[in-house]
């Protein structure tokens, strides 16, 4: 089952909006396949703290290749399978 994210802004950090979206641009272009879970957990408390949805917007892109990525790094995640567990690939028929 899919973890639930409540998007509830979180207490004012006293950061600006943009210095959030700068970390989570930072954090969109330096995770790697070892790093995706904390660093997409991290981007979700930093879009957390964003106050307004119009502003949580302009995070959008980064949060969507974020969540692309964690999709592709951690295949258990997505639900499906590929292949054939435990045997070769089937064969065509040639129809």
């Amino acid at each position: 089952m899919a973890k639930k994210i409540s998007l509830i802004p979180l207490p004012m950090t006293g950061r600006a909006t943009d210095d959030i979206l700068r970390d989570i641009r930072e954090i969109y272009f330096r995770t790697n396949k070892s790093t995706i879970l904390h660093d997409f957990d991290r981007a979700i408390d930093l879009l957390k703290a964003i106050p307004t949805p119009e502003e949580r917007q302009r995070a959008a892109v980064f949060m969507d290749g974020l969540a692309e990525m964690r999709r592709e790094f951690t295949p258990s995640l997505s639900g499906r399978t590929t292949g054939r567990p435990g045997g070769q690939a089937r064969k065509r028929s040639g129809r």
